[in-house]
């Protein structure tokens, strides 16, 4: 298995050019793809029109873009034209959210998201095929029942568009190997992957498709250094996630956690985190949670983690470079590449 780096946008207080410079430098050094993610200020999709223009190879994700953000047909349309301005380098990365941004930001019902990522992936491959927008589903009816509307044939030249699911629950898992060309893992450790991907394999199953045809994309942050002095930094961004990244009733990531055997350590982080008792709550953290999910410590360590993530299924490596410059990061993320390189000749 050979494994591939993709990279986020790398956006920092506003620097367009720094980013563009970014990505420029990422596809120099020979960088799969570059993602742009989307919460409550920035959209996922705008940059990377930005960054089609200063680049010729590397491919270009919205990881993710929300589907309660906006109607499956938008999502076609903006798909299409950022396939077209790019030379079919774009990749559409998709997810749900959560109800805290889709019905705090956005001001749309959170109901039934499962629905509406299936419905919205197939009228998204109805619309890339060019066909017409007649579609009978749960969450969407193209064209509106009893109004004036029509089933339109999209007006854009129809592609393939590859289409990535950021998924967490076995439901949406098993959806993800069912319908879509990859994987946005979050909350994931290499050692518990099956815990994912046994559904995403179910999933495939019952379409008959294969396993090997997902792409698998899995990463955390990357930085070179002393353990003892690279963990502890990174154990409040955890509790955030569990504490603070959706409610105390629904929170997908603590969910994704529990899953892999830390329910119990889960309740007892949000409970900390509740009473506003944050030092506390990052102190529970393990430290194989930090080091299990990111890739840190000697360049033997992060070139064992590279190992663990290909052994346990994962096809694409997205590395986050740890620096406070560009020059920082850029050296941060060459030597990642070269360790992988490394993994990668093992298998030769």
């Amino acid at each position: 298995m050979t494994l591939k780096v993709s990279v986020g946008f790398g956006l920092r207080d506003e620097d367009w050019e720094g980013a563009a410079t970014w990505a420029v430098e990422c596809e120099r050094l020979g960088v799969d793809s570059i993602w742009n993610a989307e919460t409550w200020g920035f959209d996922a999709a705008t940059p990377l029109a930005f960054i089609a223009a200063r680049t010729s190879k590397i491919k270009l994700g919205t990881g993710i873009m929300q589907v309660g953000a906006r109607t499956p047909a938008n999502v076609a349309m903006i798909a299409l034209t950022l396939a077209s301005m790019s030379g079919d380098r774009f990749m559409l990365g998709l997810g749900t959210s959560g109800p805290q941004v889709i019905e705090g930001w956005h001001g749309t019902s959170f109901a039934r998201p499962y629905t509406r990522l299936r419905e919205t992936v197939e009228i998204v491959r109805l619309a890339s095929s060019g066909e017409r927008l007649a579609y009978e589903g749960n969450a969407f009816q193209l064209p509106l029942p009893g109004g004036e509307g029509r089933a339109i044939r999209p007006g854009a030249p129809s592609r393939h568009i590859p289409i990535y699911l950021a998924t967490l629950g076995p439901r949406s898992l098993e959806l993800t190997g069912e319908l879509a060309d990859g994987w946005i893992a979050s909350s994931f450790m290499a050692e518990h992957a099956d815990v994912f991907l046994k559904h995403i394999r179910a999933g495939t199953e019952r379409a008959g498709r294969s396993f090997d045809d997902i792409d698998r994309r899995a990463g955390g942050v990357v930085q070179f250094g002393d353990l003892d002095q690279l963990i502890p930094p990174r154990k409040p961004g955890f509790a955030f996630e569990m504490g603070a990244m959706g409610s105390p009733e629904h929170n997908f990531y603590r969910d994704a956690y529990a899953r892999q055997g830390y329910e119990e350590l889960t309740q007892e982080v949000l409970k900390l985190w509740l009473e506003r008792r944050r030092e506390e709550a990052a102190a529970l953290i393990p430290d194989e949670f930090v080091t299990r999910s990111n890739f840190l410590g000697s360049e033997e360590q992060v070139r064992d983690r590279i190992r663990a993530y290909r052994d346990n299924g994962i096809t694409t490596l997205s590395p986050a470079p740890a620096g406070d410059t560009l020059e920082e990061r850029l050296t941060t993320l060459g030597r990642f590449m070269d360790l992988v390189a490394d993994v990668n000749a093992e298998g030769a």
